[in-house]
C-alpha cells in the first residue's frame, strides 16, 4: 500500500511527534511512505527528496507560513499547493499512491489530493487539526467583513472543497465533530469520526536525582510545585492573558512556573520577565525536541492556554507529553474546546475558563493541593488506552477497509 502524506511540518520519522509516529506505524505495517513536507525559507533548504527504506521524504521549497508575519503566512497558504502538486509530478511520477493523508493546516491542499485522486484512484483521508479560516476570525485575525472579509469568504470556500473532495474526515475529538457537522450541514455524517491526536507511549521516566539536577541548572526550586507550558507562543495562547495570570500569581511561594516554547508573541513575555522580574517565573525561548522532552518530566503540572474568543473546539497535542510524563494538566480554555472535560471527567487535570486571572488562579490554589502523583498515573493510563499510534492507525484502517475502498 503506498501512502502520500502531505504536511507544512518537517516529518522526520526518525524523531518523536504526532505525524511521525503514525506514519511509523503504518511503515511497520508494510506500507511505503511518501512524505511531502514545507521546507520553509528560513531553513535555507533546496527541494531535495530522502529515501530511507520504504520511506520516501520529498521536501519541497517555500516561502515561510509558520511563525512569520500574516502576509507572508496568506501568501504561502495560496502558492503552497501548487507548488507540492509540481514537485509530486516531478519526483513521483511513476508512482500511484492508494492513500493520501493530509493535516490542516493548511485548507489549501484541495487541488493535490483531487489530482492523486483521479490519476491513481487514491482515497483522501483529512486529519483535521486546525478550522480555519474561523479560527482567525475567532481571535481578530481575519474579518467576515470589509476588505478582509473578501479573504475570508475565500478561504471558506476553499475549506468547504477540502470537505467535499475528503472521502474521511478524522476530528481531533467529539466537539470537532460536532462542530464541522454543525456549520457544515453539506457534509455526510458518515465521512466523519473522531481519529485524535496520538503518539508512540515512551516509557523513559527520570529518577528524582536527574529531576532535581535539571531543576538546580535552571534554578528552580525542588520544594514547590513546578507548572510548566510547553509549546507555541502565539496569538491563540492569548499571551497578554497569560502575563496576567503570572503576575497575578507574582511572588508565591508555593509555585513556580516555566515557560517554554517560540513564537510570534514569545518578545511580550521577554518583556515582561525582563521589565518586571518575576521571582517564581523562568522563561526559555525554546529547547531542542529530545532536550524538551526530557526537561518536562522535571516538573509537576502541564499548562495549557487558549484565547477565551475561541468558537472553534481546539485540542492541543500537547497535553501528550504532559501525559506520558504522568503528569496532569490544567487547561486554561475558551468553553467551547472540550479539553477541559476530557481532562477533569477522567480524573487527570483541572480547567477553567480563560477569561479572569482569578479563575486561573484558583484552579493553581487547588492543584498545589491535590495528589498528583495518582492523577498523573490516570493520565498515563488514559493516553495509552485512547491516545497512542495504535489507537489512530487502528481508526484510520477500519474506515478504509470497512468501506472496501482501499485494497490493502
Amino acid at each position: 500500500m503506498n501512502i502520500l502524506f502531505l504536511s507544512i511540518s518537517n516529518i522526520d520519522l526518525n524523531k518523536h511527534s504526532i505525524y511521525s509516529d503514525l506514519l511509523k506505524k503504518f511503515s511497520k505495517n508494510n506500507c511505503d511512505i511518501y512524505v511531502v513536507s514545507a521546507a520553509q525559507r528560513r531553513s535555507k533548504e533546496k527541494t531535495n527528496l530522502i529515501v530511507e527504506n520504504n520511506v520516501h521524504t520529498l521536501k519541497v521549497k517555500t516561502t515561510n507560513i509558520t511563525k512569520t508575519n500574516i502576509i507572508e503566512k496568506g501568501i504561502t497558504t495560496l502558492t503552497i499547493e501548487n507548488r507540492f502538486k509540481t514537485e509530486i509530478k516531478k519526483y513521483f511520477k511513476n508512482v500511484r499512491f492508494d492513500l493520501v493523508l493530509y493535516p490542516t493546516p493548511p485548507i489549501t491542499f484541495t487541488n493535490v489530493v483531487e489530482f492523486v485522486k483521479k490519476r491513481d484512484n487514491a482515497k483522501a483521508y483529512l486529519l483535521l487539526k486546525d478550522i480555519f479560516p474561523q479560527n482567525a476570525v475567532d481571535i481578530g485575525m481575519m474579518r467576515k467583513s470589509g476588505v478582509m472579509g473578501i479573504l475570508y469568504k475565500m478561504f471558506r470556500k476553499k475549506e468547504k472543497k477540502l470537505y467535499a473532495v475528503s472521502d474521511y474526515i478524522g476530528c481531533m475529538s467529539q466537539a470537532n465533530v460536532d462542530y464541522v457537522l454543525k456549520h457544515n450541514s453539506e457534509v455526510p455524517k458518515e465521512k466523519v469520526h473522531i481519529c485524535p491526536n496520538t503518539i508512540d507511549v515512551v516509557d523513559d521516566f527520570l529518577s528524582d536525582e536527574r529531576k532535581l539536577q535539571i531543576r538546580e541548572k535552571y534554578g528552580i526550586p525542588k520544594d514547590v510545585k513546578v507548572f510548566i507550558y510547553g509549546g507555541n507562543l502565539g496569538k491563540p495562547q492569548d499571551i497578554p492573558f497569560v502575563i496576567e495570570c503570572l503576575k497575578a500569581n507574582a511572588g508565591k511561594k508555593d509555585r513556580f512556573f516555566v515557560i517554554c516554547g517560540t513564537g510570534t508573541e514569545y518578545p511580550k513575555l521577554k518583556a515582561f520577565v525582563e521589565t518586571e522580574k518575576p521571582s517564581n517565573v523562568l522563561l526559555i525561548n525554546g529547547l531542542p525536541k529530545a532536550e524538551y522532552e526530557e526537561f518536562v518530566k522535571a516538573f509537576d503540572i502541564g499548562l495549557i492556554f487558549l484565547d477565551k474568543r475561541f468558537t472553534i473546539p481546539n485540542f492541543p497535542s500537547r497535553s501528550l507529553s504532559y501525559m506520558n510524563s504522568k503528569m496532569p494538566i490544567l487547561a486554561c480554555t475558551d468553553k467551547n474546546t472540550d479539553i477541559g472535560k476530557v481532562i477533569s471527567e477522567n480524573g487527570f487535570g483541572w480547567w477553567c475558563e480563560s477569561d479572569s486571572t482569578e479563575k486561573f488562579t484558583a484552579a493553581v490554589d487547588f492543584a498545589i493541593k491535590e495528589d498528583i502523583t495518582a492523577m498523573g498515573e490516570k493520565g498515563y493510563k488514559y493516553l495509552c488506552e485512547n491516545y497512542t499510534s495504535k489507537n489512530s492507525y487502528d481508526i484510520i484502517m477500519k474506515n478504509i477497509t470497512e468501506s472496501e475502498k482501499v485494497k490493502v
